[in-house]
């Protein structure tokens, strides 16, 4: 149930925005393995109302996306939040481009969120100022092994929550734990369960839209995020509601997939308006 207090998260634009004031996404997402979740990210965000998406990854996966969106800019530039890792694989190789440009725009960005393959790259003791993991339970058990406490996908599905703030614990990080329960902790020992989430959230690359549809909101508000934790903490739970409410949109036209759900996201947000 979205909380009347999260609509305010919300930015119509006004006569004065340009794109730059609307809030610039960066993404080093997707692979030749896994484009698709390039195409996904970045279609969740241009559907939450961000001025301007920028893509940087292989050529390839860049062309894919110009043609399902081209209003993306490709290439280095300016970015008020990045999304790091969806559909770049953990075991890529150290020196491959796509953990080079990960790590790099890890360690100079203000704002990340850090998806699948990152969790397994990033070096935790210097992270941006407000970062957030979203790992599903098979990728919190690897990040938890990669930080020494040994466990294992169903220990974590058994106490999500406890494994949540673990995780936050040890990284110094925001963790959204993605299930049918989301559960979000913080360093503080702080925790919120978000759901139950729409059953038409389970299918391949809803997460890859939830990271895009975040990364847009935060970036829409991204000073206020930096300026205060509380708003940073309600700007994921707004991203939650409305992922799971585009989910449950995209069903009454039948059968869902992760692409419906990001098309969706602008219904959602109409809905709400």
């Amino acid at each position: 149930m979205l909380r009347p207090e999260l609509l305010s998260l919300l930015r119509e634009p006004n006569s004065a925005d340009n794109k730059y004031t609307r809030g610039v996404v960066g993404f080093v997402t997707g692979s030749l393995e896994y484009s698709g979740a390039a195409i996904l990210g970045v279609t969740a965000a241009m559907r939450c109302g961000i001025g301007m998406v920028r893509y940087l990854g292989p050529q390839r996966v860049g062309q894919l996306v110009l043609e399902v969106r081209p209003e993306t800019v490709l290439g280095l530039g300016r970015a008020d939040v990045w999304v790091l890792g969806s559909g770049i694989s953990a075991d890529h190789e150290a020196d491959a481009p796509e953990v080079l440009d990960v790590l790099t725009q890890f360690s100079t960005a203000a704002i990340a969120v850090v998806d699948a393959g990152a969790l397994a790259m990033v070096d935790f003791t210097q992270h941006p100022k407000r970062t957030i993991l979203t790992p599903h339970a098979g990728e919190l058990a690897a990040l938890l092994n990669r930080l020494g406490q040994v466990t294992s996908r169903s220990e974590i599905e058994a106490d999500p929550e406890a494994a949540a703030l673990l995780a936050a614990k040890l990284t110094d990080c925001q963790v959204l734990l993605k299930g049918n329960i989301n559960w979000m902790a913080s360093p503080n020992q702080k925790v919120r369960a978000l759901g139950p989430m729409s059953a038409h959230l389970a299918t391949a690359g809803t997460g890859d839209v939830l990271a895009g549809a975040l990364a847009a909101l935060l970036a829409a508000n991204h000073v206020a995020v930096l300026e205060s934790e509380e708003v940073f903490l309600d700007v994921i739970e707004l991203a939650v509601e409305l992922h799971s409410r585009a989910a449950e949109l995209a069903s009454h036209d039948g059968p869902v997939s992760a692409l419906d759900v990001a098309e969706s996201l602008r219904k959602a947000i109409a809905e709400i308006s």
